[in-house]
């Protein structure tokens, strides 16, 4: 496309948002039942056409099988019927939590009698730029509706069949219950342009959330001209301290790897103590290769599994995706701690122990957005804290940090109340 063509695609890219953006002052004004109410129509229209989101899923499996995007994203792609009715479950737990608007963050009364309150209130319009995962379409929908944002959606070209269908069903829930349903658009008909034009709709787009491959999150990054919320591609380490249960390590590590292996808080790298190696590491090891689990692993590893591969440099720094698992030894808790260092993400995290000593040390010491102790890394994920469903997991540091639920969609305002007084 020329840069005319291009030009004339974020004239009516901005256009269309303007119309989202007078869409959403609707939206934020709506009291929290007529929003719930939103909510309950999308379920019931996700459980009505589930035959429809299938056949147009179907579409898009078949394009990205052609195209050879690999099983990691076709995975993420996929649509059948158990995950829709779970889409459908998302929506209605959304739907069913507390209110986030109008929730007072902090509040007091000047000795003069003003009386302040910094209260929870919708950014206005957020923008999403994701690729191949038509669930994050309903997720995110969701979660703008119930506090209070609209919502412009560019969901990639592999999942434009999908999409289309899922972004029809979302309208048609705020149009059902008096709505405009402008509050939600979608900019996939442009394209990349559509994107490109959606990252610089500053004024028109009150924040942008991208949600997908590390390549696409730098872009957005590099390019958006409006404000970013990071969401970060997850190098995920699990350590096995010298007093793992070897119970724990073998089931954690075969959950954290095998249960989803194509999403962010699947592991990537087990770090192992020397002193537990040889105690605990072939156990785990057998646990994940039965389930096609590809291993590459240091020297020290070999030697004592010699069924591996030899890592590489590159090993430690790759978020996998797959099947794939890198394994490595390491002296004592400052050599994991070390290699977390050098490699994290600042995803996630998490150590297998049970000396208490070494569990806080690991917590205090690993600067990521989420880290545990004897937990599987897969609990990352906005349904499990309780969310109802998650935007993304952040990485930054700013306003949001780890799984992103209704109050990372919120901003603040100060409610000032008097009485007549006057600054002296």
């Amino acid at each position: 496309m020329s840069e005319r063509d291009a030009q004339q695609v974020e004239t009516v890219v901005f256009e269309r948002l303007r119309g989202t953006r007078e869409a959403a002052r609707g939206l934020a004004i709506a009291n929290g039942n007529l929003r719930n109410a939103v909510l309950e129509s999308i379920a019931a229209g996700i459980e009505e056409h589930t035959e429809a989101i299938i056949a147009a899923n179907a579409l898009d499996l078949e394009a990205g099988e052609r195209a050879n995007i690999g099983a990691g994203l076709l995975d993420r792609l996929r649509l059948d019927a158990p995950r829709i009715a779970a889409l459908a479950r998302a929506v209605r737990e959304i739907a069913a939590l507390p209110d986030p608007l109008g929730q007072t963050v902090r509040g007091s009364t000047l000795p003069n009698g003003i009386k302040l309150d910094q209260v929870r209130v919708p950014f206005g319009v957020i923008g999403a730029i994701y690729e191949a995962r038509p669930n994050v379409t309903i997720d995110i929908a969701a979660l703008a509706i119930k506090s209070g944002n609209a919502i412009a959606l560019r969901g990639g070209t592999a999942a434009e069949n999908s999409n289309l269908v899922l972004v029809r069903i979302l309208r048609d829930g705020l149009a059902a219950n008096g709505l405009n349903p402008d509050a939600i658009v979608s900019v996939d008909d442009f394209g990349r342009d559509g994107a490109n034009a959606l990252m610089a709709a500053r004024g028109l787009v009150d924040v942008l959330i991208p949600r997908g491959s590390a390549s696409l999150i730098q872009a957005v990054l590099n390019t958006a001209k409006v404000p970013v919320i990071e969401t970060g591609a997850g190098v995920v380490h699990i350590y096995l301290d010298e007093s793992a249960r070897l119970d724990w390590a073998v089931d954690i590590v075969h959950n954290a790897k095998v249960q989803r292996p194509s999403v962010c808080n699947a592991v990537d790298t087990v770090l192992v103590h020397r002193g537990a190696a040889e105690r605990v590491l072939p156990a785990v090891l057998d646990a994940v290769s039965r389930s096609g689990v590809r291993l590459l692993a240091d020297e020290r590893t070999r030697e004592l599994y010699p069924n591996v591969e030899i890592a590489t440099a590159e090993t430690w720094a790759t978020e996998h995706m797959n099947l794939t698992l890198g394994v490595k030894i390491v002296d004592d808790l400052d050599g994991a701690l070390a290699h977390i260092r050098e490699f994290s993400t600042g995803h996630t995290e998490s150590i297998i122990t049970e000396d208490v000593r070494s569990a806080e040390r690991f917590l205090a010491e690993v600067d990521s957005a989420v880290v545990m102790v004897n937990a599987s890394t897969r609990f990352t994920d906005g349904g499990e804290f309780g969310f109802g469903a998650e935007v993304g997991i952040s990485t930054q540091k700013l306003h949001a940090r780890g799984p992103m639920g209704l109050s990372e969609l919120t901003s603040t305002k100060w409610i000032v109340r008097g009485a007549g007084q006057a600054r002296i």
